[in-house]
């Protein structure tokens, strides 16, 4: 159904997955990549850092150190899908970063429709009455959290009864 070997539904990944092994949920924007981690029982997603956007060799690079250092199984990218349902340019790029990271890795990658998180984010941290400074350097790693932690939750349901 995908282009690309490794890109596949959220539902399949699991099955991709080797146990114990951590999801790692990506926001991407133009300029930096927050990241987020599950725990190994990939119930709970937690802030981890963001990467500064540079040539794409270097984001796959630092991406790479990432996996390998948290034993990372999967990635869940968030598709910042309209409001409406249609994909806009960003959906696109965040599509063809997807297929060239997957050119590179062998585990499997998955898009998680992130329609309101970075938002829902923003409105959290703005209650937390957070400096404008502060919100901005944390937003991508927390709206990766959002994004992750809506995917996980996706995941236990399908795991029930």
């Amino acid at each position: 159904a995908m282009e690309g070997g490794n890109l596949t539904e959220l539902t399949d990944l699991e099955q991709r997955m080797t146990p114990r092994s951590r999801l790692l949920g990506l926001d991407l924007g133009t300029k930096t990549i927050g990241l987020a981690l599950s725990d190994a029982g990939r119930t709970i997603a937690t802030a981890l850092s963001t990467i500064r956007r540079r040539k794409f060799r270097d984001d796959l690079a630092s991406l790479l150190a990432v996996i390998e250092e948290h034993n990372v199984g999967a990635l869940v990218l968030g598709l910042p899908v309209n409001m409406d349902g249609s994909e806009g340019p960003r959906c696109q790029s965040t599509r063809k970063f997807a297929t060239n990271v997957s050119e590179h890795i062998e585990i499997p990658i998955a898009f998680w429709d992130e329609r309101l998180s970075t938002a829902a984010v923003e409105k959290t941290l703005i209650e937390a009455d957070m400096s404008r400074k502060r919100r901005g350097e944390v937003i991508d790693k927390v709206a990766a959290a959002y994004i992750l932690q809506g995917a996980l939750d996706r995941l236990s349901q399908r795991s029930l009864p």
